[in-house]
């Protein structure tokens, strides 16, 4: 079996894989482009897998022109810089020592010891440079099926790093078939283990429940998550019973949008949100929560998040969404008809003139966005 000749023909690649052959390496496409690439689906980051050690990988590169640069050397990890575009070249590891966060590792000229240190079967499928796929631990199979399954045994794969508790979630999510269900040896696991995600810090936790909610449809694995205890130290608080109406509801694979749906007692602070997604956050859930009309919340949120909001508001009463998109169109093109001029005309000024816009605005809400200006300032 054969990589599509596209994910080969990225600009940069070949001189990168040509520079390690041409030393007497491997060169070999490994993990999520090699999976992807299989599956059809978008291939974004290229990893490269060699036996070279990270010296050598330098020297080469540096002969056949290519810029690298030593982002993650203690770990084998060269990128190097071809035609613009960064590839990430790691040598051959085994891992000597595992700490539940990180490991120390050791280079390796075996490929089998380093697809045994990877998480996944359907991750530890490498490439030749010519698209033949290598598989030593039978993920092709596996990926063909698409079932998620642990590298070897699923509790030491997770006491070797506890974030692979959240990707096991979010790779079911993402490439697993809904039908075949969730793997009973790695969900048991992942529950035995669900203690140590409170180890792990609050920003990989957060990009992972983000990557999670940002699958088509990611409420099977929210809920097996919920279900083995997972998700409560993750992200104290939170109730998945609304997450999936919510996907049935509204297309947008929005990981804010459902991040609202699931709640939490603190999800900004939990997951670590930026200040505009965690606004965002509470913007959605103070629209879905409240009783604004669909026209209001177009012009408070924007088309968009109106109508992220409305389905929200319908997955967490359990009832169907509105057909409000006129309503929201309506909100999210007007304009509050009155300026601070028009009431400094009248004798307003300092508080009392704040005070009463404030009230205008009120009452133009109040009347749904109808109230004109001569009603407004009558």
């Amino acid at each position: 079996m054969k990589i599509a000749a596209e994910i080969l023909a990225r600009p940069g690649l070949a001189p990168v894989m040509a520079a390690l052959a041409g030393g007497g390496h491997r060169a070999l496409l490994v993990g999520g482009c090699v999976r992807n690439a299989l599956l059809g689906a978008p291939v974004t980051d290229i990893d490269i897998a060699t036996d070279a050690r990270p010296d050598r990988v330098i020297a080469l590169a540096q002969a056949a022109g290519l810029k690298p640069v030593p982002t993650g050397i203690a770990h084998g990890t060269v990128t190097i810089v071809s035609q613009g575009a960064p590839h990430e070249v790691t040598t051959f590891r085994r891992d000597v020592e595992t700490h539940g966060r990180h490991a120390t590792v050791a280079f390796s000229t075996d490929i089998a010891e380093d697809a045994a240190r990877r998480d996944f079967t359907m991750n530890a499928l490498y490439a030749e440079a010519d698209g033949t796929v290598i598989d030593p631990l039978g993920g092709l199979a596996d990926l063909r099926a698409r079932r998620l399954r642990f590298v070897g045994e699923a509790g030491a794969r997770i006491r070797e790093d506890y974030l692979r508790i959240l990707r096991f979630f979010r790779f079911h999510a993402w490439y697993a078939d809904p039908a075949g269900g969730i793997d009973p040896e790695g969900l048991a696991a992942c529950a035995a283990g669900r203690d140590g995600i409170e180890g792990l810090s609050r920003e990989r936790i957060g990009a992972e429940m983000k990557k999670l909610l940002s699958a088509a449809d990611p409420a099977p694995a929210v809920a097996a998550m919920a279900q083995a205890g997972c998700l409560a130290p993750a992200l104290p608080g939170a109730d998945p019973r609304a997450l999936a109406p919510l996907v049935s509801f509204s297309a947008e694979t929005d990981p804010i949008l459902r991040l609202a749906a699931l709640g939490g007692e603190d999800p900004a602070t939990a997951l670590r949100l930026s200040r505009a997604e965690a606004k965002r956050l509470a913007a959605l859930r103070d629209g879905a929560t409240g009783l604004a009309s669909p026209a209001v919340l177009g012009w408070r949120l924007g088309a968009r998040d109106a109508a992220g909001a409305l389905a929200l508001r319908a997955a967490l009463l359990g009832a169907p969404p509105l057909d409000a998109g006129s309503e929201i169109a309506r909100g999210a093109a007007a304009a509050f008809p009155l300026k601070a001029a028009d009431l400094a005309r009248a004798g307003l000024a300092g508080p009392a003139l704040g005070a009463a816009l404030k009230a205008a605005e009120a009452r133009w809400i109040a009347s749904d966005l109808t109230a004109t200006r001569a009603q407004l300032l009558s």
